[in-house]
Order: C-alpha cells, then sequence, then structure tokens
C-alpha cells in the first residue's frame, strides 16, 4: 500500500506531465514557438527539480527514521545549477527560448505543488464536515 507522501509525489508528477504534454502540443502547433519553446526548457527543468528535491527528500526522512540524525540534504545545489543553466541556455539560444517564458516555466512546479496542496486541503476539509 503507498503511504500518503508516494500518493502526492505520483499526483504531482502526473500533474507536471499532463503541464509538459500541453506545452510540446503548443510548441508544436502555436504561432508562438519561442514563448512555448521557453516554457517547455523550463518547465522541464522544473519537473527534473520536483523530482530531485521529491527523491532527496523521501531519502531524507528514510535516514533519519533509520538512523535518527539529519545526513545529507535536499539538493538544493543541484537544483539551482540545472536552473541556471537553463536560464544560459535560454540567454545563448536568444533566438529560440523567451526568457520570461523560462521563468514562468521554472516556476510551474511550485504552482502545482499549491494547487495540490489546495486541492487536498479543500477535499479533506469537505469530508471531515
Amino acid at each position: 500500500m503507498m503511504s500518503e507522501y508516494d500518493l502526492m509525489v505520483t499526483r504531482q508528477r502526473k500533474w507536471m506531465l499532463f503541464l509538459l504534454a500541453i506545452i510540446v502540443i503548443g510548441a508544436g502547433f502555436s504561432s508562438y514557438p519561442r514563448i512555448f519553446n521557453g516554457l517547455l526548457l523550463g518547465s522541464a527543468v522544473s519537473f527534473y527539480n520536483l523530482w530531485l528535491l521529491q527523491h532527496k527528500t523521501k531519502a531524507l526522512g528514510k535516514a533519519v527514521i533509520e538512523t535518527g540524525k539529519v545526513r545529507g540534504g535536499l539538493g538544493t545545489f543541484s537544483r539551482l545549477a540545472a536552473t541556471m543553466l537553463s536560464v544560459l541556455i535560454a540567454l545563448r539560444f536568444n533566438e529560440t527560448f523567451h526568457i520570461i517564458a523560462l521563468v514562468f516555466g521554472l516556476v510551474s512546479s511550485y504552482i502545482i505543488i499549491g494547487i495540490d496542496v489546495a486541492f487536498r486541503f479543500i477535499f479533506q476539509r469537505k469530508h471531515i464536515k
């Protein structure tokens, strides 16, 4: 049986993949490919950062349960490095990627997390009454 955390992780990854699919369709069929390319690059890096954060969080929780001590981190440097790399790519290939759209794509996983938390809060509140 999956834990509540695993269910949350699966839900958030599904929403991110759904968002990425919509952005890919937009990049392929829209008359604004530069904007969608920026969104796609940012959202892909955001998805990687979400996966890394979830993976590191689970590993950290497991280590604390087993040893009682905090060992390791949450991969902040890796996530910042991936973000900086995407910004450098967008700046280098300015004709292909829209930098503002990239920034919106980079925060997409945090928006997904916020929406997921809000839905869970509302859903649980309705079942309590």
